[in-house]
This record gives structure tokens, C-alpha cells and sequence, in this order.
């Protein structure tokens, strides 16, 4: 990516960011978009139409983005309600069965069954991570005629490896069932189309690596699955009224939107659509695979980098595995926001007295990279880590 990129957005600028994974830092054309909204709001209140085009804007963005059509896209407010939304609305039956690898997926994507399961019957089947991986092969092994969902996280949370979306995408449609991805970590950051990775639902929001701000989101349903749904909530933007009025109700007659557009509900976070369309011009002005090939070049340095030190990068050398995100220390040795290892404690403290910007997620720390960084952010983390090294003594 070009310098004039990492201009736009001064947080660069403030410190070494790596923590996108969390929440992406904001452009200037994203916060002047946020102050547009405000002042148009604080001075007339704002128009209704105009505020609901702001949103089909950011939608109609959203959709190229990702290869969907328009009305396979809903809008949210987060990841967790694009999960609940789709899982509840599945016409699940007693002793159905959904598989998931708990240890990779953010709570959020846990959750949602064990409920389902206490309401509908439903068998939870849980599966361990391979070497952090997520276990692609046995997941898929284990579908059988009362698998009703494969979920799986597209880039995990922690360590954050890719997945082979599409894989076992492939194995779940040769049995007949759905699958559903949390996005949070890889739209935004990893070129994504819909068609061919052949996955039926997804959620995302869009703080972190959409470059926007929290409490809006997108939910994506293959209009085939869709349309085979009754949403288990429903509100006004989710019914199709024709030609009448947003309040109007026909007691006898109710007619889900098309697509994924019948999971709408009420009103939107207007001023999140506004941030989000901002967002995503920028996204679609560089081009998605010219930014998942920046994140993956400078993670590949960073990894490359730390291994040289002797650091215990997870996933070892560079591969298909890493897109932005690299974690050091041991997978699963911690807390969600500890590490066992007072290695790893010692150094996540040496760091941010550095400077530098990042989290620890399940016992690893955590660097995710965001468009906005550069090579001179990669430097200065390995720097700060040799001397972390250098002063402890410390081999591996």
C-alpha cells in the first residue's frame, strides 16, 4: 500500500497499532463522515429517506465487497446477533446436530448452540484444534444425515490460522448441511467472494479490519437458504410492504422481504451505515487483494522476524496458514487475556512500554496487522523484542 494510505489514518502515526484483531483505528474520511451525520442530525434532525439511503449505500458496498447479491445481505448491529439470527431461524429438530471447535471460536460463536440445545434438543459436537488449526478433516468426517450446521471461524480469534473455509464448505454441501462463519477477523483483511468459497451464511461487524465503528454489521444468507427461512424476529425493515408506509400492518397478510433482507429489523444505526459506506469506498478504491497482499507481506515479515529471535511464533515458519495476525507463545496457555508463561507476560509488558499496540487472546500475544501499517512498525516490534531478549537471556 502506498504512503498516502497510512496518512489517512493519524492513529498510525501515534503509536505502532497492531491491534486490529480488537478494533481497527479510524480514517479521516470515516470520521469526517461520522461528523457529517452528527452535525446534519444536530442541525435539522435529518431526513428519514436520506438516513435509509445511507444504509442500502453501505449494503450495496458490502455486496461487491464480498461477491453477494444485495438482498443476500442484512443489516446488524454486531457479529453475535448475525450468529443468533441465523442459527435460530434454521428449522432445527430433536437431536440434530451441529459441529464446532470450540477452542478457535470466539465465546460468542459457543454460546448460541449449547442454548439451542437446552431449547430445541439439539447435539452440540465439539471438536479439538489440530496444532491450533482448525480440525478440517474430522469435522468433515463427522457429518452425517442430522448435521444441520458446520460453523467454523474463517481466521481464528486466537491464534488466528486461516481455516479451509471452502473445504469444508464442500464436504458439509455433500451431506446436505449449512455452513455458518463468524468473519469478525478476515473481511476487510483477506479478499473474500462468497461464490467461491460456497459457504451459505457469515457475520461480521465492522470495528475491526472494516475500518468502522461498533454496533453495525452484516449478516450474509444465500438467497436459497434464505428464502427457505422464517425469521424467529421480525420488524418492519424485514417485511416487504410494497408501496406503503413503514407503519403500515396487514393483520391478515405477512410477507418476509426477499433473501437475507427478511432479517432486517427495526431501525439501523444510522450513524454506524454512514461510517461503514465511508469505510468500505476506501476497501474498494485499493482493492482487497492488494490489501490482503500488504497484511500477509508484513506478517510474513513479522513471523519471519521473531523466529529469527528464537521466539515461539505459533505456526512456526510462514505459510498458507497466516494471514495478518501472528501470535507468539503457546496456543490455549492462558486465560483470555493472560498466558501462563511469565515469558510471554514478561514480554507483552516490555512491548507495550515500547509502544506497541496489540492483545493477548488464549495465551498467546497477539500482533494483528492493520492497512495502515508499515515496515517501519514490523522493525520497531522486532527491535523492541530483541532487546527484550537480549536483556533476559532469553533462547527459546
Amino acid at each position: 500500500m502506498n504512503p498516502e494510505v497510512r496518512g489517512l489514518f493519524p492513529g498510525a502515526s501515534e503509536h505502532v497499532y497492531l491491534d486490529v484483531s480488537a478494533r481497527g483505528l479510524i480514517s479521516e474520511p470515516v470520521h469526517a463522515a461520522v461528523e457529517r451525520h452528527i452535525h446534519t442530525r444536530m442541525l435539522d434532525g435529518g431526513d428519514k429517506d436520506d438516513l435509509r439511503a445511507e444504509v442500502e449505500c453501505a449494503r450495496y458496498a458490502f455486496a461487491g465487497l464480498v461477491n453477494a447479491s444485495v438482498d443476500e445481505i442484512a443489516i446488524t448491529k454486531n457479529v453475535s446477533e448475525g450468529l443468533n439470527l441465523f442459527a435460530a431461524s434454521l428449522p432445527w429438530e430433536p437431536e440434530d446436530n451441529v459441529l464446532v471447535c470450540p477452542e478457535l471460536e470466539h465465546p460468542n460463536n459457543i454460546y448460541l448452540w449449547f442454548n439451542l440445545a437446552r431449547l430445541k434438543g439439539i447435539e452440540v459436537r465439539k471438536f479439538p484444534a489440530d496444532e491450533g488449526r482448525m480440525p478440517v478433516a474430522a469435522m468433515a468426517d463427522a457429518i452425517d444425515e442430522r448435521t444441520r450446521v458446520v460453523t467454523m471461524p474463517s481466521i481464528s480469534f486466537s491464534p488466528g490460522f486461516l481455516t479451509d473455509v471452502k473445504g469444508l464448505a464442500r464436504a458439509a454441501k455433500q451431506a446436505g448441511a449449512l455452513t455458518l462463519i463468524d468473519a469478525a477477523q478476515s473481511i476487510g483483511a483477506i479478499d473474500t467472494d462468497v461464490r467461491d468459497l460456497g459457504i451459505d451464511a457469515f457475520a461480521v461487524a465492522t470495528q475491526k479490519c472494516l475500518l468502522s465503528l461498533y454496533g453495525f454489521g452484516f449478516l450474509y444468507v444465500r438467497r436459497e437458504v434464505a428464502e427457505s427461512l422464517i425469521p424467529v424476529h421480525v420488524a418492519r425493515y424485514g417485511i416487504d410492504l410494497g408501496d406503503a408506509h413503514e407503519t403500515a400492518f396487514a393483520e391478515d397478510e405477512l410477507r418476509y422481504q426477499s433473501g437475507a433482507l427478511r432479517f432486517d429489523l427495526g431501525n439501523y444505526n444510522y450513524l454506524g451505515a454512514a461510517a461503514a459506506a465511508a469505510a468500505l469506498d476506501l476497501l474498494q478504491a485499493w482493492g482487497m487483494k492488494k490489501v490482503e497482499a500488504h497484511l500477509r507481506g508484513l506478517a510474513s515479515e513479522l513471523a519471519t522476524g521473531l523466529l529469527e529471535l528464537g521466539l515461539p511464533v505459533a505456526g512456526g515458519s510462514p505459510g498458507p496458514h497466516l494471514a495478518h495476525i501472528v501470535s507468539v507463545g503457546e496456543s490455549g496457555g492462558g486465560r483470555h487475556y493472560s498466558a501462563d508463561d511469565p515469558a510471554m507476560n514478561s514480554l507483552h509488558d516490555h512491548l507495550v512500554a515500547a509502544g506497541i499496540r496489540f492483545s493477548i487472546r488464549s495465551g498467546v500475544l497477539r500482533l494483528s496487522i492493520g492497512v495502515y501499517n508499515q515496515t517501519a512498525d514490523i522493525e520497531q516490534v522486532i527491535e523492541a523484542a530483541r532487546t527484550w531478549t537480549e536483556r533476559k537471556g532469553y533462547h527459546g
